[in-house]
């Protein structure tokens, strides 16, 4: 295996992230594909492997960085919980940064999503969550405002508006979701510190009530390395 190119690219670039101090700044583009012998769009399709691991980190204008592993989120999709409800489970600290929230109104789509009229008023949560600092996920959630107002979210607000539903006492029933992989577009690439293209996690849902409505959709961005989810799946008998 290791006699093919691109095999022997990603063992050289391994070896080379292995020996590199987290923190530390890899060569510049150009210079790590000279020194391998290979195109930069063959590198850079090398290298995003790694970034999926969560073992370095591009940042535009500044280079690529070698990272310390951190522990990755780990999490059944049969249940839905918070991120931070997953973190204080397992003894992660998780945070958040880039905290927006605001007043909007629903347009055809948001109407559609959310079964409201066009220009209701909505309230939206757009917020990163960091594990040991570092960005690992871009939230955001769009409510009714009758079911969230912006002077209802706590002013220690720790990034989780399910759970914000759940302490007062809301019925949720069930949420249901679209997961897919997707190329971050500029507006996510900038708060989660990677590249516009690099592979993320897309998960959009629609949140229910005991009375089938939608009280909350929303769209996540997951940076791979930093999560496990997996599902548990009944045997079919035919």
């Amino acid at each position: 295996m290791a006699n093919f190119p691109f095999q022997r690219l990603q063992s050289d670039l391994a070896e080379l992230i292995k020996k590199t101090p987290a923190g530390q700044r890899l060569p510049s583009e150009p210079d790590l594909a000279k020194q391998l012998g290979v195109s930069r769009a063959t590198l850079r399709e090398a290298m995003r492997s790694f970034e999926t691991q969560g073992l370095i980190r591009r940042r535009q204008g500044s280079g690529t960085f070698v990272v310390g592993k951190v522990q990755a989120l780990d999490s059944g999709l049969e249940v839905l919980e918070s991120l931070e409800t997953i973190a204080k489970r397992m003894g992660l600290e998780v945070s958040i940064s880039d905290l927006n929230i605001e007043s909007i109104v629903a347009d055809e789509e948001l109407s559609a999503l959310l079964g409201v009229p066009q220009d209701a008023k909505l309230t939206r949560v757009r917020r990163v969550i960091r594990a040991e600092s570092r960005p690992v996920a871009y939230l955001v959630d769009i409510l009714p405002e009758e079911i969230l107002h912006i002077k209802d979210l706590p002013a220690d607000f720790h990034g989780s508006v399910l759970d914000c539903l759940l302490e007062r006492g809301d019925l949720l029933t069930s949420s249901r979701a679209n997961i897919s992989a997707i190329g971050a577009s500029a507006d996510v690439a900038k708060p989660l510190e990677i590249q516009r293209g690099d592979v993320l996690l897309h998960f959009h849902a629609q949140l229910f009530n005991a009375e089938n409505k939608v009280v909350d959709y929303s769209f996540s961005y997951f940076i791979p390395g930093y999560f496990h989810f997996h599902v548990v799946r009944r045997v079919g008998n035919g």
